[in-house]
């Protein structure tokens, strides 16, 4: 009875640990819109390497100020003289005629030296500079971070109200089919009686399948759209995604989008090229700054060993040292004017940034005013769609009841139909154009993201 409860009570453990994975599982493929974005942060292989960017812009910087840190080395060098080298020394040394030269071979067969060398940078205008061009990219590496953020924001966003449109078309969809296959199984019914002709049951077949077909594509665009969602998300596309967030249409004035002057310093593309004016002017502080001089340091140690046999680790033998400090101070005299030309191209460099600079402020403008009027006319659009969608389902109802009491005829509830059909469809695509004209405003004016 005992092994028997303890059976009982591990299969109940194993049951309850399998029904939470599962439903961890189940929550972790729900995404809201935020989710989504905030998943995107996390996977997007894009944004990542825009992340990445950022920190080897950090090791970059830590790179160049380890050039103003003591530069220290060590050598260790070995020779086995095959051939001892010769040196000519005169005769008359030896009580030879003048004019004549003594081989004599010079030094032992095994040599050694081991030492130890330091520099230090003492001024550099390269150096300098190079910091404060360094913290500048590291910043201008963050503003990039910043605008791949932006960007991923806004096609995630469009991605995720994509998939809820064209979900929301299928719904009537259903909607529509089940109406007109409730209409067309009364239509062939009173076709078997002998009120209605064949060919209004042909008409009415022909639009059902049309339906059915029409719903058949929108399903496989929703397939579609969400794996353009997964895929903006840096999701696997083969694993199921529940959107939970509803195509809500907020009815709030248009007005209220339009802020007036956009502040151009909110946009990242702004404050990348700011930033890029900025190591402009430090690359034309850096050719001037050229012409000053390079102070180093420097000092070295070494021991020197000479042994006819290899014993440079005896004790008792002797070893000889060399040690020096010193330093270099390297100066142009004259350059060909090379270094005057490269100030003047920098300069070109800086009148250019200010132009593009000047160019992307216009362009902001004109890209948020195009945004705002997009916003504007997809607003009442879709307020026009809308009253059209109310109309047309008014019509089609009128026109069924009016064929339903044999006083309608069945082209007229086909071609109201239709009109209802494609009233839903434009209110949808007025739906979406309107949360795209939004994005698009808000990315145009800096203001997508907090």
């Amino acid at each position: 009875m005992i092994n028997y409860t303890k059976k009982i009570t591990l299969l109940l453990t194993l049951a309850l640990v399998a029904f939470k994975a599962n439903a961890q599982q189940t929550s972790s493929n729900n995404f809201s819109l935020q989710q989504a974005i905030d998943y995107s942060l996390k996977n997007s292989p894009n944004y990542l390497n825009a992340d990445l960017d950022l920190k080897n812009a950090e090791y970059k910087r830590k790179e160049i100020t380890g050039l103003g840190l003591p530069q220290v080395n060590g050598s260790v060098d070995l020779k086995d003289y095959l051939a001892i080298p010769t040196s000519l020394l005169p005769g008359q040394i030896f009580g030879a005629p003048a004019g004549t030269f003594i081989p004599v071979k010079f030094g032992t067969k095994y040599n050694a030296t081991a030492g130890l060398s330091a520099s230090q940078l003492i001024f550099s205008s390269d150096y300098i500079v190079g910091l404060k061009a360094a913290k500048e990219f590291i910043n201008l590496s963050k503003i990039n971070v910043q605008r791949s953020r932006v960007d991923l924001t806004a096609a995630v966003s469009k991605a995720y109200y994509n998939v809820l449109v064209n979900r929301e078309r299928i719904k009537l969809l259903d909607i529509n089919i089940e109406r007109l296959q409730k209409l067309y199984n009364d239509t062939k019914a009173l076709n078997q009686q002998g009120f209605v002709e064949q060919i209004d049951v042909e008409r009415l077949e022909v639009q059902l399948n049309n339906l059915k077909t029409e719903k058949e594509k929108t399903d496989r665009l929703i397939g579609l759209s969400e794996n353009l969602l997964k895929f903006q998300m840096g999701y696997k596309i083969g694993d199921a995604i529940s959107l939970t967030d509803s195509l809500a249409i907020n009815n709030k004035e248009v007005s209220t989008l339009s802020s007036g002057k956009i502040d151009i310093t909110k946009r990242s593309d702004y404050q990348l090229l700011q930033s890029q004016q900025s190591l402009n002017k430090l690359d034309v502080k850096r050719q001037r700054m050229g012409y000053l001089p390079t102070l180093a340091a420097y000092g070295s140690l070494q021991y020197n060993a000479q042994r006819q046999k290899f014993d440079f680790f005896d004790g008792s033998q002797s070893w000889f040292n060399i040690a020096l400090i010193g330093g270099t101070l390297n100066f142009n005299v004259f350059d060909g004017l090379q270094r005057h030309n490269r100030v003047q191209q920098a300069k070109i460099a800086v009148l250019k940034g200010e132009n593009t600079l000047k160019n992307i402020e216009m362009a902001a403008e004109l890209e948020a005013s195009i945004a705002d009027i997009s916003y504007t006319n997809a607003y009442a659009s879709l307020q026009t769609q809308k009253r059209n969608m109310v109309l047309a389902q008014h019509v089609f109802d009128v026109s069924q009841k009016k064929f339903t009491e044999g006083v309608g005829s069945n082209l007229e509830i086909t071609t109201a139909e239709s009109s209802l059909k494609e009233a839903q469809t434009n209110y949808y695509n007025s739906v979406y154009d309107m949360i795209v004209a939004e994005i698009d405003y808000k990315k145009a004016t800096g203001t997508l993201i907090k």
